[in-house]
């Protein structure tokens, strides 16, 4: 980072410090920022870390991105204004203009519309004076109330069932990093790819966060907002394998989750020569939707 900017007392752990949140918390560092000073007083910027734990391969995992770009958007909006302390993210649109190496990054947080129902903030993430992500918030109040629809999905087990595949210790876990920061499954009976067969474009997960990352509710919100982007490339079950560029990815958040363990189901409607959907929808351990994601990608030339 540049050597002008001065990382100020306010809030928090100090976002560089690789020590200052507990192991058992390792997604709470991503989203503690330090506030910098800014030149213009209607911008915001922080300053925060993501481990290197946070990679798919050697890139940033672009849930992650988002997630702490909703931490840095959700601060200077409450900052702005007390009164809106609670409004969450409740959707996301990101570009990804570049890929972030692991390290520090700065995020620039600029309010476009304050109102009782609906706020609008866009942040930068900046890295190297470069703007690699830019992601378009909107605020709003979270639903709390009883679901007058919502499709079951009781065919998948709250819980990771004994013959679901561990990220840890799997060639899954050597390429996802993020497995390191969180207890990451993969539903055998939906990834035809891993016996060398094809299949439907869909996958389930389970994810769990560590303790520490469900102690404080707006780090669970967030973790779900980036679980949201957990799922690898559908296009594998179709024998696609590699990197999957994200074109454009909409988050939307439905409410806070439940402790435990989150279910992540992710399919396609078509997966073209040339481009692919995918989305995400992310039940909590009372089966309600906490997140969704929809994303547009690149698919990976054949193998």
């Amino acid at each position: 980072m540049t050597a002008d900017l001065e990382r100020t007392a306010a809030g928090g752990v100090a976002a560089n410090n690789p020590q200052a949140v507990a192991s058992n918390a390792p997604f709470s560092r991503v989203v503690t920022l330090t506030e910098l000073l800014s030149a213009a007083p209607e911008t915001g910027r922080y300053l925060g870390f993501i481990d290197k734990i946070w990679t798919i391969g050697p890139k940033v995992h672009g849930g992650t991105m988002v997630a702490a770009s909703a931490a840095a958007a959700t601060r200077w909006l409450r900052a702005s204004d007390p009164a809106l302390v609670a409004m969450a993210p409740i959707a996301a649109s990101s570009d990804f203009l570049g890929a972030p190496e692991p390290g520090e990054v700065e995020y620039e947080v600029h309010i476009s519309k304050v109102g009782r129902q609906i706020c609008l903030v866009d942040v930068n993430l900046i890295q190297q004076g470069r703007k690699l992500v830019r992601t378009a918030f909107t605020f709003g109040h979270l639903d709390d109330a009883e679901p007058i629809y919502v499709p079951q999905h009781g065919d998948m087990p709250v819980e990771p069932p004994a013959d679901a595949i561990g990220y840890q210790g799997s060639s899954m876990g050597k390429l996802v990093h993020v497995a390191q920061g969180a207890d990451l499954y993969l539903d055998r009976s939906w990834a035809s790819f891993l016996d060398g067969a094809k299949g439907e474009p869909r996958l389930r997960l389970w994810m769990h966060p560590f303790d520490g990352d469900q102690q404080d509710p707006d780090v669970a919100m967030y973790f779900a907002m980036m679980s949201a982007d957990m799922s690898p490339p559908v296009p594998v079950n179709l024998g696609h394998f590699g990197w999957a560029p994200t074109v454009q990815m909409t988050t939307y958040l439905r409410r806070r989750p439940a402790p435990g363990w989150l279910r992540i189901i992710a399919t396609s409607q078509e997966v073209g020569g040339r481009m692919f959907d995918e989305d995400q929808l992310v039940l909590d351990s009372t089966g309600a939707v906490v997140a969704q994601s929809r994303q547009l990608a690149l698919v990976p030339q054949q193998r």
